[in-house]
């Protein structure tokens, strides 16, 4: 039986994590839950899975789910601190890390710390701190496992590859809501049509991220770090299908696919059984019933926010900090309605432009420069 603790319990990847875990729950079990703050689907999930420790955002919502569950044997810890601790508890022998944004680096690199295997969702955490997470994870002997389904893919398709004999690395994306909108249609679209993805159920931020294919960005940069590839070696692909996750062209010709149903138990379960392999919750995938199965390149024009991940990508500087910074900020903004579309795209290159670069050696680092980048980001909002 091992121990499994869930950084982000109430989203998706974390609801999620949960049903796999009950599936299989002769050989799992949940010994710490951390989430933000709601609480009423976090009670039900301590009263079903019975963690030994959990965590939420603030006090108040610490002392709310103490006097909601009323048990004294459910340590109940809270904010930045109160996640790390969950992710380093002594028992766990594996994090899910799956808290949304650079939030969730700090409780990463506690896991990662603490040497055990991280099944990795939290794509931030790699984008701006991947150099650094693997030094540690050499160090504590953790192992880093993908739970993004792109990744996974690559991760199953390289597990007895010789790297040397790769060529290239091709992730697949979506499309998300707009891949078939005309360019000068999108400065326009709402927060509900940018959220109305017609393949994924996930988080706001990443849905929106989706609809600009930033996500897509942020994962050539998260994979640069996970699979240790040289960035040429590193491409996007549309696949509106979203049955292929990702294609990895070998030198002799040779082209390995990882393809699964559009559903994101089975990167999890993977990332959980690995080596092995449970049955798991889905059916089978059924080639005869998904017809036809199509690929097209990235219209970077109408999608700008791939390029500037791509700067990214060749670089070991802060550029991606800012980046990511940025995005997490206008992002958050446009959920709100205070911006358009549009304004996205235009923000982000905005602050990318008038950033600094500069070589980062230390977390305290990273933090420093994110807050620096929010801080440009919401000024230039204000002007807007």
């Amino acid at each position: 039986m091992k121990n499994i603790a869930i950084l982000g319990s109430t989203g998706s990847i974390g609801r999620n994590a949960l049903e796999v875990i009950e599936n299989l729950s002769h050989k799992y079990n949940v010994t710490g839950l951390a989430a933000g703050r709601n609480l009423d689907l976090f009670q039900v999930q301590i009263q079903r899975f019975h963690p030994e420790i959990v965590s939420l955002e603030t006090e108040a919502h610490a002392d709310a789910i103490r006097k909601r569950i009323g048990r004294n044997d459910v340590r109940v810890v809270f904010g930045q601190e109160g996640a790390e601790e969950v992710a380093s508890y002594g028992k766990n022998d594996i994090v899910v890390s799956s808290i949304a944004g650079i939030n969730g680096l700090r409780p990463t690199l506690a896991a990662v710390r603490s040497g055990k295997r991280v099944a990795l969702a939290n794509k931030e955490s790699m984008v701006v701190a991947g150099p650094l997470i693997q030094k540690m994870a050499a160090e504590s002997g953790a192992e880093i496992i993908p739970v993004d389904s792109e990744h996974s893919g690559v991760f199953q398709c390289l597990a007895k590859e010789d790297r040397a004999g790769v060529k290239k690395v091709i992730l697949t994306a979506s499309g998300g809501p707009f891949f078939k909108t005309p360019a000068d249609e999108l400065k326009n679209k709402t927060v509900a049509e940018a959220l109305n993805h017609p393949r994924w159920s996930m988080g706001e931020k990443v849905t929106v991220d989706s609809a600009t294919l930033m996500n897509k960005g942020l994962e050539l940069i998260e994979a640069r770090w996970l699979f240790g590839l040289d960035p040429e070696k590193l491409g996007i692909l549309i696949h509106p299908q979203s049955i292929v996750h990702s294609l990895i062209e070998m030198q002799d010709g040779s082209v390995l696919a990882q393809l699964s149903p559009t559903d994101m138990k089975i990167p999890i379960q993977y990332a959980l059984t690995y080596p092995e392999r449970e049955k798991g919750l889905l059916p089978p995938l059924d080639l005869s019933q998904t017809g036809a199965l199509e690929f097209y390149d990235v219209d970077h024009e109408k999608f700008p926010l791939v390029g500037l991940a791509r700067q990214a990508l060749v670089r070991n500087d802060s550029f991606s900090i800012a980046l990511n910074a940025a995005n997490e900020v206008v992002v958050a903004a446009f959920l709100e309605e205070k911006i358009k579309f549009s304004d996205i795209p235009a923000v982000v290159a905005k602050v990318i432009e008038d950033h600094d670069a500069r070589e980062v050696a230390t977390i305290s680092e990273i933090f420093a420069i994110d807050r620096d980048s929010r801080a440009r980001t919401r000024k230039l909002l204000e002007q807007r």
